[in-house]
């Protein structure tokens, strides 16, 4: 899908001044392109979490990528983005989101994943319940005994916009969201639990 994202990315930003490249993480449908962003964009380096960097990006990616501590900012300019690291939230252990300080925008990958075509694209429609078919439908969320809080953790960001990688975007009551996410998974897990 390389050629039709950065046809459309080049309608905002010229690829060639792309300066960061980042995911959720390592997985083909969110980085499968990584090196192809890193040929249109000569100046641009891969930025994720210690993990992903140590244990894949390393070896994967193009050019060496800039590893960022749990909780680091990066400062764009006129934005700040804070990497945040999320273990087997929604799956690898790799996994991270961002947060974008100054719209306070959850850059959160796969979490809330929904089936469908995704509209509209932000919205203040309760995301939750499509979230939860979606996940009862591919399982892909790593259920563990810290799923839960890591999910209820990042309502401390005080979140405005939930930013989606499959579904629609939410504008709205997004600390209620997460906690209402968090509890699907406590029940979630009680329940793998007991089956265990």
């Amino acid at each position: 899908m390389f050629p039709a994202v950065s046809a459309a990315v080049a309608t905002v930003i010229a690829i060639e001044r792309l300066r960061w490249i980042s995911f959720g993480h390592v997985e083909s449908d969110e980085c499968g392109s990584m090196n192809a962003w890193l040929a249109a964009a000569p100046g641009a380096q891969v930025v994720h979490g210690m993990t992903a960097c140590m244990v894949s990006l390393n070896d994967l990616a193009d050019r060496p990528p800039r590893p960022l501590a749990d909780g680091e900012v990066l400062d764009l300019g006129d934005r700040r983005v804070r990497w945040i690291d999320t273990p087997h939230v929604p799956h690898a252990w790799e996994s991270g989101v961002m947060f974008e300080e100054v719209t306070a925008s959850l850059l959160c990958g796969d979490l809330f994943t929904q089936l469908g075509d995704g509209l509209p694209a932000i919205g203040s429609a309760d995301i939750v319940p499509a979230s939860i078919v979606a996940e009862e439908a591919f399982h892909a969320t790593s259920l563990t005994a810290t799923t839960a809080a890591t999910v209820r953790s990042l309502k401390a960001l005080a979140p405005r916009r939930l930013a989606v990688m499959h579904g629609a975007c939410f504008e709205g009551d997004c600390a209620d969201a997460l906690e209402r996410l968090a509890d699907y998974y406590d029940g979630a897990h009680r329940q793998a639990m007991r089956a265990a």
